[in-house]
């Protein structure tokens, strides 16, 4: 039920029946993680939209320069990814728009192992500590147990891409993940992720 690859058409293998996750091993320059780690926590952006590919870049720009990210080559290649990531996982989903979230996060959040109440969601750590999920032979004791989980546990290297399967995907469990515990670590991550429109998505920001 889990896949890896080495190219991001590859994550098209999450339409194959019983795969329930498919992670794109990747790697992002070393300029541009550099620029992420220098980035002050008041810098990072925190936000969520829902608009068709095409108007990412439109989308995130104004956002982004409010945010005091400097305008240049390294905010264009975040806009790039981003518009990139959209793209491949409105092609997979069949979806018009996608719901984005760029989330600064320095708490807790999501810790609890869970499955994803949607049918596809892809999502990639830019900064900090990653996803963590287990194999789904572990799923059930993972949930049962939560903090006090002693089975092995997976996680995701950083810049990886993940597509995922939750609850609604047909015929298909879905993958036990979390979000990494940060609290009191003085850690900060920054998370993107990506949805199918749903009855909780903003209004489109491209709506006409």
């Amino acid at each position: 039920g889990v896949k890896s690859c080495t190219r991001i058409d590859g994550l098209d293998a999450i339409k194959e029946p019983g795969t329930g996750l498919v992670i794109w091993h990747r790697t992002l320059t070393q300029e541009f993680k550099e620029w992420l780690k220098q980035l002050t926590p008041s810098n990072l952006p925190h936000l969520r939209i829902l608009v068709a590919p095409s108007n990412v870049r439109s989308a995130l720009e104004p956002i982004f320069n409010e945010n005091g990210l400097s305008r240049g080559a390294m905010q264009g290649l975040m806009i790039d990814d981003i518009t990139n990531l959209a793209s491949v996982f409105s092609r997979i989903t069949k979806s018009k728009r996608v719901d984005i979230r760029l989330e600064h996060i320095k708490h807790d959040s999501c810790w609890r192992f869970h499955i994803d109440n949607v049918e596809t969601r892809l999502l990639t750590t830019y900064l900090g500590a990653t996803t963590e999920w287990v194999n789904p032979r572990y799923a059930e004791q993972a949930i049962k147990e939560q903090k006090n989980f002693s089975g092995p546990l997976e996680h995701l290297t950083s810049n990886d891409v993940a597509i995922f399967k939750g609850k609604n995907a047909a015929l298909d469990n879905g993958i036990v993940h979390r979000s990494p515990p940060i609290k009191g670590s003085g850690q900060s991550r920054l998370f993107l992720c990506l949805n199918v429109h749903s009855e909780v998505s903003p209004d489109p920001w491209d709506k006409v």
